[in-house]
């Protein structure tokens, strides 16, 4: 696969992923709190870096450039091993990544809570990055296919 079709399959995964948060965490009382989890690690690395913390807002948006640039680069590094199977391989990364995003924050030091509050919270932690790496591998599949069209010389690609 082009490194160029796998990380803006990367980057739509992650585009995915943080729209149906962004969406969920509005709508669902035991949504993912991922946003929260962004803030807190964004907070305890410039704490042991003896920065300063800036405002809520400044955290907030750092916390998702964060989260869509280290989210593509995983989703999107997973694609370029794939050239056969790339929508289930995205989807087994994305669901590796919630996994981790349950079983991580407490040995990094940082509140679980966000992606394990209930129950509830943690299938859907769990599910969000599954959908993006289905989405990432839906992108991936749809641009490789797109290469592997023939167009007659002098016609015009979208």
């Amino acid at each position: 696969m082009k490194t160029t079709d796998a990380l803006l399959g990367g980057l739509a995964g992650a585009i995915t992923l943080t729209l149906v948060h962004e969406s969920l965490r509005r709508l669902v009382p035991d949504a993912p709190r991922m946003d929260l989890l962004g803030m807190q690690a964004i907070r305890k690395l410039l704490r042991n870096a003896d920065q300063p913390v800036p405002t809520e807002k400044t955290l907030f948006t750092a916390a998702m450039a964060g989260d869509l640039v280290g989210n593509g680069l995983y989703y999107g590094v997973g694609g370029l091993a794939a050239d056969r199977d790339v929508v289930s391989k995205s989807a087994f990364l994305g669901l590796t990544a919630g996994v981790g995003a349950l079983l991580l924050p407490k040995p990094l030091g940082l509140s679980d809570a966000p992606s394990r509050r209930t129950t509830g919270t943690a299938v859907l932690t769990i599910a969000l990055y599954t959908v993006g790496g289905l989405a990432a591998g839906i992108v991936m599949k749809a641009l490789q296919a797109r290469r592997c069209v023939a167009v007659p010389a002098g016609s015009l690609v979208l």
